[in-house]
Protein backbone atom coordinates (compact mmCIF):
# COMPACT_ATOMS: atom_id res chain seq x y z
CA UNK A 1 0.00 0.00 0.00
CA UNK A 2 1.38 3.56 -0.97
CA UNK A 3 2.16 6.07 1.52
CA UNK A 4 0.58 9.01 0.82
CA UNK A 5 1.32 12.45 2.25
CA UNK A 6 -0.29 14.57 4.79
CA UNK A 7 -0.68 18.02 4.13
CA UNK A 8 0.11 20.67 6.75
CA UNK A 9 -3.12 21.61 8.64
CA UNK A 10 -4.34 25.23 7.87
CA UNK A 11 -4.07 27.66 10.21
CA UNK A 12 -7.12 28.36 12.21
CA UNK A 13 -8.89 31.73 11.06
CA UNK A 14 -10.56 33.91 13.84
CA UNK A 15 -14.27 34.40 13.87
CA UNK A 16 -14.75 37.75 12.42
CA UNK A 17 -17.34 38.93 15.30
CA UNK A 18 -15.15 37.15 18.08
CA UNK A 19 -13.17 40.75 19.00
CA UNK A 20 -14.17 43.60 21.63
CA UNK A 21 -16.83 45.62 21.49
CA UNK A 22 -16.38 49.62 22.42
CA UNK A 23 -18.53 50.52 24.69
CA UNK A 24 -19.80 54.10 25.57
CA UNK A 25 -19.68 55.93 28.99
CA UNK A 26 -22.08 54.23 30.64
CA UNK A 27 -20.91 50.78 29.71
CA UNK A 28 -23.26 50.53 26.85
CA UNK A 29 -22.01 48.26 23.61
CA UNK A 30 -21.46 50.72 20.97
CA UNK A 31 -22.93 48.95 17.98
CA UNK A 32 -22.95 49.17 14.60
CA UNK A 33 -22.36 52.97 15.08
CA UNK A 34 -22.77 55.50 17.93
CA UNK A 35 -26.43 55.86 18.29
CA UNK A 36 -26.92 59.47 18.47
CA UNK A 37 -24.97 59.46 15.16
CA UNK A 38 -27.61 56.92 13.35
CA UNK A 39 -30.55 58.62 15.33
CA UNK A 40 -29.61 61.59 13.24
CA UNK A 41 -29.32 59.59 10.25
CA UNK A 42 -32.82 58.44 10.72
CA UNK A 43 -33.85 61.50 11.38
CA UNK A 44 -32.24 62.69 8.07
CA UNK A 45 -34.36 59.84 6.14
CA UNK A 46 -37.83 60.61 7.64
CA UNK A 47 -37.39 64.45 6.94
CA UNK A 48 -36.33 63.29 3.24
CA UNK A 49 -39.33 61.32 2.62
CA UNK A 50 -41.68 63.51 4.25
CA UNK A 51 -39.92 66.74 2.06
CA UNK A 52 -41.49 65.44 -1.30
CA UNK A 53 -38.49 66.42 -2.88
CA UNK A 54 -36.01 64.94 -5.01
CA UNK A 55 -33.62 62.45 -3.55
CA UNK A 56 -30.48 60.93 -4.83
CA UNK A 57 -29.33 57.62 -3.98
CA UNK A 58 -25.39 57.40 -4.28
CA UNK A 59 -24.41 53.89 -3.82
CA UNK A 60 -21.14 51.90 -4.68
CA UNK A 61 -21.15 49.01 -7.14
CA UNK A 62 -20.97 46.23 -5.62
CA UNK A 63 -22.78 43.92 -3.39
CA UNK A 64 -22.66 45.73 -0.67
CA UNK A 65 -23.32 49.32 -1.68
CA UNK A 66 -26.08 48.18 -4.28
CA UNK A 67 -27.55 46.61 -1.44
CA UNK A 68 -27.21 49.80 0.80
CA UNK A 69 -29.19 51.55 -1.78
CA UNK A 70 -31.90 49.36 -2.49
CA UNK A 71 -32.60 49.15 1.53
CA UNK A 72 -32.44 53.01 1.63
CA UNK A 73 -35.19 53.20 -1.74
CA UNK A 74 -37.27 51.08 0.11
CA UNK A 75 -37.27 52.42 3.12
CA UNK A 76 -37.74 56.04 1.65
CA UNK A 77 -41.05 54.64 -0.44
CA UNK A 78 -42.74 52.97 2.64
CA UNK A 79 -42.45 56.16 4.60
CA UNK A 80 -43.97 57.74 1.54
CA UNK A 81 -41.95 58.85 -0.84
CA UNK A 82 -43.00 58.65 -4.22
CA UNK A 83 -40.44 56.39 -6.46
CA UNK A 84 -40.36 59.12 -9.14
CA UNK A 85 -38.56 61.23 -6.89
CA UNK A 86 -36.23 59.43 -6.39
CA UNK A 87 -33.04 58.84 -8.99
CA UNK A 88 -29.77 57.00 -8.63
CA UNK A 89 -26.24 57.66 -9.61
CA UNK A 90 -23.67 55.24 -10.42
CA UNK A 91 -20.03 55.93 -10.31
CA UNK A 92 -18.14 55.55 -13.83
CA UNK A 93 -15.37 53.21 -14.28
CA UNK A 94 -12.40 54.42 -12.31
CA UNK A 95 -13.84 57.19 -10.81
CA UNK A 96 -15.09 58.64 -7.30
CA UNK A 97 -17.53 60.82 -6.44
CA UNK A 98 -14.98 63.34 -5.75
CA UNK A 99 -13.82 63.68 -9.23
CA UNK A 100 -15.58 67.00 -10.76
CA UNK A 101 -17.44 64.93 -13.86
CA UNK A 102 -18.78 63.13 -10.90
CA UNK A 103 -20.08 66.05 -8.89
CA UNK A 104 -21.13 67.89 -12.30
CA UNK A 105 -23.34 64.76 -12.91
CA UNK A 106 -24.86 64.59 -9.26
CA UNK A 107 -25.61 68.35 -9.15
CA UNK A 108 -27.40 68.21 -12.86
CA UNK A 109 -30.21 65.99 -11.09
CA UNK A 110 -30.74 69.00 -8.97
CA UNK A 111 -31.75 67.02 -5.51
CA UNK A 112 -32.38 68.01 -2.33
CA UNK A 113 -31.11 65.58 -0.52
CA UNK A 114 -28.27 62.96 -1.33
CA UNK A 115 -26.66 60.15 0.25
CA UNK A 116 -24.20 58.37 -0.17
CA UNK A 117 -23.40 54.89 0.79
CA UNK A 118 -20.51 52.63 0.78
CA UNK A 119 -18.00 55.16 -1.51
CA UNK A 120 -15.26 54.99 1.11
CA UNK A 121 -14.54 59.40 1.87
CA UNK A 122 -11.82 61.59 2.22
CA UNK A 123 -11.97 65.35 3.18
CA UNK A 124 -13.66 67.16 0.59
CA UNK A 125 -15.85 69.82 -1.00
CA UNK A 126 -19.50 69.35 -0.24
CA UNK A 127 -20.74 66.24 -2.11
CA UNK A 128 -22.31 68.60 -4.64
CA UNK A 129 -21.87 72.45 -4.90
CA UNK A 130 -25.48 72.79 -4.45
CA UNK A 131 -26.31 75.37 -1.51
CA UNK A 132 -29.33 74.10 -0.25
CA UNK A 133 -28.61 70.70 -0.78
CA UNK A 134 -28.41 68.18 2.66
CA UNK A 135 -26.33 65.33 2.74
CA UNK A 136 -26.07 62.23 4.35
CA UNK A 137 -23.05 59.42 4.17
CA UNK A 138 -23.32 55.72 5.26
CA UNK A 139 -20.08 53.91 5.17
CA UNK A 140 -17.61 51.29 7.16
CA UNK A 141 -14.63 52.16 5.15
CA UNK A 142 -11.63 53.66 7.35
CA UNK A 143 -11.59 57.33 7.19
CA UNK A 144 -11.87 60.03 9.70
CA UNK A 145 -11.75 62.71 6.89
CA UNK A 146 -15.97 63.44 4.84
CA UNK A 147 -17.10 66.17 2.63
CA UNK A 148 -17.30 69.17 4.20
CA UNK A 149 -21.10 70.09 5.48
CA UNK A 150 -22.50 66.24 5.20
CA UNK A 151 -24.01 64.31 8.04
CA UNK A 152 -21.96 61.11 8.54
CA UNK A 153 -22.63 57.65 10.46
CA UNK A 154 -19.66 55.40 10.07
CA UNK A 155 -19.12 52.36 11.36
CA UNK A 156 -15.13 52.15 10.69
CA UNK A 157 -14.16 52.20 14.44
CA UNK A 158 -16.56 49.79 16.05
CA UNK A 159 -15.68 46.59 15.53
CA UNK A 160 -16.79 43.77 14.67
CA UNK A 161 -16.91 46.34 11.89
CA UNK A 162 -20.29 46.27 10.37
CA UNK A 163 -20.59 46.40 6.75
CA UNK A 164 -22.69 49.58 5.14
CA UNK A 165 -25.26 47.19 4.30
CA UNK A 166 -25.71 46.04 7.45
CA UNK A 167 -25.67 49.39 9.13
CA UNK A 168 -28.19 51.02 6.54
CA UNK A 169 -31.09 47.71 7.21
CA UNK A 170 -29.89 48.26 11.45
CA UNK A 171 -30.64 52.59 10.57
CA UNK A 172 -33.96 51.74 8.77
CA UNK A 173 -35.40 48.72 10.01
CA UNK A 174 -36.63 50.64 12.61
CA UNK A 175 -38.68 53.14 10.74
CA UNK A 176 -41.28 51.32 8.54
CA UNK A 177 -42.45 48.00 9.55
CA UNK A 178 -41.84 45.86 6.47
CA UNK A 179 -38.04 46.53 6.55
CA UNK A 180 -37.03 44.32 9.16
CA UNK A 181 -38.45 41.25 7.41
CA UNK A 182 -38.31 42.25 3.60
CA UNK A 183 -34.80 43.33 3.60
CA UNK A 184 -32.70 41.15 5.58
CA UNK A 185 -31.67 39.04 2.52
CA UNK A 186 -30.22 42.57 1.11
CA UNK A 187 -28.33 42.77 4.27
CA UNK A 188 -27.26 39.20 4.18
CA UNK A 189 -26.33 39.28 0.43
CA UNK A 190 -24.28 42.61 1.16
CA UNK A 191 -22.78 41.70 4.09
CA UNK A 192 -21.70 38.25 2.49
CA UNK A 193 -20.39 40.10 -0.37
CA UNK A 194 -17.61 42.03 1.72
CA UNK A 195 -17.18 39.48 4.83
CA UNK A 196 -17.13 36.22 2.40
CA UNK A 197 -20.27 33.31 3.07
CA UNK A 198 -18.37 31.74 5.87
CA UNK A 199 -19.39 34.21 8.50
CA UNK A 200 -21.05 33.17 11.12
CA UNK A 201 -23.47 35.95 12.22
CA UNK A 202 -22.50 35.94 15.83
CA UNK A 203 -23.23 38.77 18.46
CA UNK A 204 -23.49 41.83 18.03
CA UNK A 205 -24.12 40.67 14.49
CA UNK A 206 -28.25 40.43 14.21
CA UNK A 207 -29.88 37.06 14.86
CA UNK A 208 -30.25 35.84 10.91
CA UNK A 209 -31.60 32.03 11.29
CA UNK A 210 -35.17 32.96 10.28
CA UNK A 211 -33.47 34.50 7.19
CA UNK A 212 -31.83 31.94 6.21
CA UNK A 213 -33.92 29.36 6.82
CA UNK A 214 -35.99 31.47 4.75
CA UNK A 215 -33.67 32.07 2.13
CA UNK A 216 -30.87 29.32 2.62
CA UNK A 217 -27.25 30.75 2.30
CA UNK A 218 -26.58 28.57 -0.87
CA UNK A 219 -29.27 31.40 -1.97
CA UNK A 220 -27.75 33.98 -0.62
CA UNK A 221 -23.84 33.21 -2.01
CA UNK A 222 -25.16 32.39 -5.30
CA UNK A 223 -26.67 36.13 -5.41
CA UNK A 224 -23.47 37.71 -4.51
CA UNK A 225 -21.75 36.46 -7.71
CA UNK A 226 -24.31 37.55 -9.50
CA UNK A 227 -24.50 40.67 -8.26
CA UNK A 228 -21.01 41.87 -8.30
CA UNK A 229 -19.70 39.74 -11.96
CA UNK A 230 -21.37 42.78 -14.37
CA UNK A 231 -19.32 45.86 -13.25
CA UNK A 232 -16.37 43.37 -12.83
CA UNK A 233 -16.37 42.76 -17.01
CA UNK A 234 -14.74 44.96 -19.47
CA UNK A 235 -18.04 46.39 -20.41
CA UNK A 236 -18.25 47.93 -16.04
CA UNK A 237 -22.24 47.16 -16.11
CA UNK A 238 -23.84 48.64 -12.76
CA UNK A 239 -27.10 49.47 -13.87
CA UNK A 240 -27.57 45.76 -14.53
CA UNK A 241 -27.55 44.14 -11.07
CA UNK A 242 -28.96 47.63 -9.84
CA UNK A 243 -32.29 47.01 -11.64
CA UNK A 244 -32.44 43.68 -10.83
CA UNK A 245 -31.88 43.42 -6.77
CA UNK A 246 -34.25 46.69 -6.93
CA UNK A 247 -37.03 44.17 -8.41
CA UNK A 248 -36.26 41.91 -6.32
CA UNK A 249 -38.05 40.07 -3.13
CA UNK A 250 -35.91 37.34 -3.07
CA UNK A 251 -32.18 36.14 -3.22
CA UNK A 252 -33.54 33.43 -5.93
CA UNK A 253 -34.88 36.07 -8.06
CA UNK A 254 -31.66 36.89 -9.45
CA UNK A 255 -30.79 33.56 -9.91
CA UNK A 256 -32.76 33.25 -13.11
CA UNK A 257 -31.51 36.79 -14.47
CA UNK A 258 -29.52 35.78 -17.75
CA UNK A 259 -27.46 39.17 -18.21
CA UNK A 260 -26.13 38.49 -14.47
CA UNK A 261 -25.33 34.60 -15.12
CA UNK A 262 -23.65 34.96 -18.62
CA UNK A 263 -21.37 38.58 -16.73
CA UNK A 264 -20.64 35.65 -14.34
CA UNK A 265 -19.23 33.15 -17.24
CA UNK A 266 -17.28 35.82 -18.41
CA UNK A 267 -15.50 36.72 -15.17
CA UNK A 268 -15.04 32.87 -14.34
CA UNK A 269 -13.34 32.58 -17.60
CA UNK A 270 -11.21 35.69 -16.98
CA UNK A 271 -10.24 34.75 -13.65
CA UNK A 272 -9.02 31.08 -14.62
CA UNK A 273 -6.98 32.94 -17.09
CA UNK A 274 -5.09 35.19 -14.67
CA UNK A 275 -4.98 33.80 -11.98
CA UNK A 276 -2.21 31.75 -11.93
CA UNK A 277 0.62 34.31 -12.39
CA UNK A 278 3.33 33.35 -9.93
CA UNK A 279 3.92 35.58 -7.41
CA UNK A 280 6.61 37.62 -6.61
CA UNK A 281 7.72 38.39 -3.02
CA UNK A 282 9.31 41.34 -1.31
CA UNK A 283 13.16 40.58 0.27
CA UNK A 284 11.56 40.32 3.93
CA UNK A 285 8.69 38.32 2.48
CA UNK A 286 6.19 39.75 4.15
CA UNK A 287 3.85 40.98 0.79
CA UNK A 288 3.55 38.86 -2.45
CA UNK A 289 3.14 40.43 -5.32
CA UNK A 290 1.11 39.09 -8.23
CA UNK A 291 0.67 41.38 -11.67
CA UNK A 292 -2.20 40.86 -14.39
CA UNK A 293 -3.12 42.68 -17.31
CA UNK A 294 -6.86 42.63 -18.42
CA UNK A 295 -9.91 45.50 -18.69
CA UNK A 296 -11.59 42.97 -16.11
CA UNK A 297 -11.90 44.09 -12.30
CA UNK A 298 -10.77 40.45 -11.51
CA UNK A 299 -7.32 41.78 -9.31
CA UNK A 300 -9.60 41.82 -6.12
CA UNK A 301 -10.88 37.80 -6.59
CA UNK A 302 -7.46 36.86 -7.52
CA UNK A 303 -6.01 38.38 -4.52
CA UNK A 304 -8.39 36.39 -1.92
CA UNK A 305 -7.59 33.49 -3.64
CA UNK A 306 -4.08 33.56 -3.58
CA UNK A 307 -4.78 34.63 0.16
CA UNK A 308 -6.27 31.49 0.98
CA UNK A 309 -3.40 29.43 -0.68
CA UNK A 310 -0.23 30.86 0.09
CA UNK A 311 1.13 30.22 3.83
CA UNK A 312 4.61 31.28 5.34
CA UNK A 313 6.14 32.38 8.59
CA UNK A 314 6.72 35.77 6.83
CA UNK A 315 3.48 36.16 4.83
CA UNK A 316 1.75 39.17 5.67
CA UNK A 317 0.13 40.50 2.73
CA UNK A 318 -1.08 39.31 -0.98
CA UNK A 319 -1.08 42.12 -3.54
CA UNK A 320 -2.76 41.96 -7.17
CA UNK A 321 -1.67 44.37 -9.26
CA UNK A 322 -3.87 45.22 -12.42
CA UNK A 323 -2.43 47.47 -15.09
CA UNK A 324 -5.16 46.89 -17.94
CA UNK A 325 -7.93 48.16 -16.13
CA UNK A 326 -7.65 51.88 -16.89
CA UNK A 327 -4.58 53.43 -19.13
CA UNK A 328 -1.98 54.54 -17.42
CA UNK A 329 -3.10 53.46 -14.24
CA UNK A 330 -2.14 50.42 -11.87
CA UNK A 331 -5.54 49.15 -10.04
CA UNK A 332 -4.22 46.77 -6.79
CA UNK A 333 -5.95 45.43 -4.55
CA UNK A 334 -4.74 43.54 -0.72
CA UNK A 335 -5.78 40.77 1.14
CA UNK A 336 -4.19 39.38 4.56
CA UNK A 337 -3.17 35.92 3.67
CA UNK A 338 -4.87 33.35 5.25
CA UNK A 339 -1.80 32.32 7.70
CA UNK A 340 -1.49 35.95 9.26
CA UNK A 341 -5.04 36.79 10.05
CA UNK A 342 -4.37 35.28 13.94
CA UNK A 343 -1.27 37.13 14.28
CA UNK A 344 -0.59 39.27 17.36
CA UNK A 345 -0.55 42.45 16.76
CA UNK A 346 -2.75 42.06 13.49
CA UNK A 347 -1.87 43.03 9.95
CA UNK A 348 -3.02 46.21 9.28
CA UNK A 349 -2.92 46.45 5.05
CA UNK A 350 -3.18 50.36 5.45
CA UNK A 351 -0.51 51.35 7.58
CA UNK A 352 1.73 48.85 5.88
CA UNK A 353 1.12 50.32 2.49
CA UNK A 354 1.93 53.71 3.96
CA UNK A 355 4.94 52.79 5.75
CA UNK A 356 6.20 51.17 2.61
CA UNK A 357 5.09 54.59 1.04
CA UNK A 358 7.01 56.42 3.31
CA UNK A 359 10.23 55.03 2.99
CA UNK A 360 10.72 57.74 -0.33
CA UNK A 361 12.80 60.38 0.27
CA UNK A 362 11.28 62.57 -2.42
CA UNK A 363 7.43 62.50 -1.71
CA UNK A 364 6.05 59.43 -3.24
CA UNK A 365 3.19 59.30 -1.63
CA UNK A 366 1.90 62.75 -2.97
CA UNK A 367 2.62 60.90 -6.33
CA UNK A 368 0.60 57.51 -4.88
CA UNK A 369 -2.56 60.06 -4.95
CA UNK A 370 -5.46 59.89 -2.35
CA UNK A 371 -6.86 56.42 -3.88
CA UNK A 372 -4.36 54.88 -2.69
CA UNK A 373 -4.64 52.51 0.51
CA UNK A 374 -8.40 52.80 0.50
CA UNK A 375 -10.45 50.83 2.03
CA UNK A 376 -10.19 48.74 5.32
CA UNK A 377 -7.49 47.34 7.38
CA UNK A 378 -7.99 43.70 6.27
CA UNK A 379 -8.72 44.47 2.21
CA UNK A 380 -7.48 47.37 1.12
CA UNK A 381 -5.81 48.36 -2.59
CA UNK A 382 -5.76 51.75 -4.69
CA UNK A 383 -5.73 53.66 -8.33
CA UNK A 384 -2.23 54.67 -8.51
CA UNK A 385 0.42 56.11 -11.69
CA UNK A 386 2.48 53.35 -13.51
CA UNK A 387 5.64 55.06 -12.49
CA UNK A 388 4.47 55.49 -8.28
CA UNK A 389 3.52 52.20 -8.41
CA UNK A 390 6.85 50.58 -9.63
CA UNK A 391 8.11 53.30 -7.31
CA UNK A 392 6.35 51.55 -4.48
CA UNK A 393 7.35 47.71 -5.54
CA UNK A 394 11.13 48.92 -5.52
CA UNK A 395 11.08 50.10 -2.54
CA UNK A 396 9.53 46.75 -1.14
CA UNK A 397 12.29 45.14 -2.81
CA UNK A 398 9.54 43.08 -4.56
CA UNK A 399 11.34 39.86 -6.41
CA UNK A 400 14.47 40.53 -4.80
CA UNK A 401 16.51 37.86 -3.58
CA UNK A 402 17.17 38.58 0.66
CA UNK A 403 19.99 39.51 2.02
CA UNK A 404 22.46 36.75 3.30
CA UNK A 405 24.20 36.45 6.68
CA UNK A 406 27.96 36.13 6.76
CA UNK A 407 28.29 32.00 6.56
CA UNK A 408 32.66 32.10 6.79
CA UNK A 409 32.71 30.58 9.97
CA UNK A 410 29.09 29.51 11.04
CA UNK A 411 29.15 26.41 9.05
CA UNK A 412 32.53 25.06 9.84
CA UNK A 413 31.71 25.43 13.48
CA UNK A 414 28.31 23.17 13.18
CA UNK A 415 30.12 20.28 11.36
CA UNK A 416 32.93 20.48 13.88
CA UNK A 417 29.74 20.55 16.70
CA UNK A 418 28.08 17.30 14.73
CA UNK A 419 31.16 15.48 14.65
CA UNK A 420 32.59 15.61 18.29
CA UNK A 421 28.78 15.08 19.31
CA UNK A 422 28.74 11.97 17.45
CA UNK A 423 28.80 8.33 19.25
CA UNK A 424 28.86 7.08 16.15
CA UNK A 425 32.63 5.15 15.12
CA UNK A 426 31.84 2.92 12.49
CA UNK A 427 31.62 5.35 10.20
CA UNK A 428 31.11 4.98 6.30
CA UNK A 429 34.48 7.20 6.06
CA UNK A 430 36.47 4.92 8.06
CA UNK A 431 35.14 2.15 6.34
CA UNK A 432 36.64 3.17 2.93
CA UNK A 433 39.49 4.58 4.36
CA UNK A 434 42.92 3.07 3.07
CA UNK A 435 45.06 0.99 5.61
Amino acid sequence: MKKTATSKPRPKVPDYCDVEVRHDDRGEPIWPAPEDAMEQARAFIKECAESGKKTLIVPDKDADGLSSGVILYRTLTALGLDPTLIDVHLVQKGSTIHTQPEREAMAAKDPAYVIVLDQGSIAAPPVVDLPSTKSLIIDHHLSDHFPNDAQVVSACHYPPVSTSSLLTYEICKTLAPAIATDCAYLACIGTHGDLGNTLKWSPPFPDMKETFKTYTKKSVNDAVSLVNAPRRTAKYDVITPWTALLASRDPKDLLSNGRLQSARAEINEEVEMNTHTPPKFSADGRIAVLRINTPAQVHPVIATRWAGFLNSKALEIVLCANSGYLPGMVNFSCRIARCARSRDPPVNIIESLKAAADLSTDGLKDRLGQSFARGHKEASGGIVPVEAFEELMSLLKIGEKPEKKDESEEPKQKRAKTIEKSPQKNTLTNYFRKP
